[in-house]
C-alpha cells in the first residue's frame, strides 16, 4: 500500500505537527515501507492461529492491600498552604449551577 506525500501532510495537519519538506519527504519514504511490510504480513495465513490479546501469559500483578501505617492526618497536612480539621482545603473549582 502506497502512502503519498499529501496523506503524510494531511495527518501531521490533523496532529497539528509542523513539518519541513526534507522531513515531509523522508517520513513519507518511511511510512511506505512499515505499510509495505504490514501488507507482507497480512499475506500470511493465520486461519489456524488463536486470537490472543498478548502474546505471553499474563496474570493480574497487583500485590495484596495491606494496611500499613502512614503518617498521622495532622502530619500529612503540616506543609499544606490550607488545612482545616486535618483535611486539604482547595479552592472551589465545580459551580453549583
Amino acid at each position: 500500500m502506497a502512502i503519498s506525500r499529501d496523506d503524510v501532510a494531511y495527518v501531521a495537519q490533523l496532529s497539528r505537527i509542523s513539518l519541513p519538506e526534507a522531513e515531509l519527504e523522508r517520513l513519507t519514504e518511511q511510512l511506505g515501507r512499515i505499510l509495505d511490510y504490514v501488507n507482507q504480513l497480512n499475506e500470511l495465513d493465520t486461519g489456524g492461529v488463536e486470537p490472543m490479546a498478548h502474546p505471553h501469559d499474563v496474570q493480574n500483578v497487583f500485590r495484596r492491600d495491606d494496611a500499613r501505617p502512614s503518617l498521622p492526618p495532622a502530619e500529612a497536612v503540616a506543609n499544606a498552604p490550607l488545612a482545616k480539621a486535618n483535611m486539604f482545603r482547595v479552592p472551589r473549582v465545580i459551580d453549583e449551577g
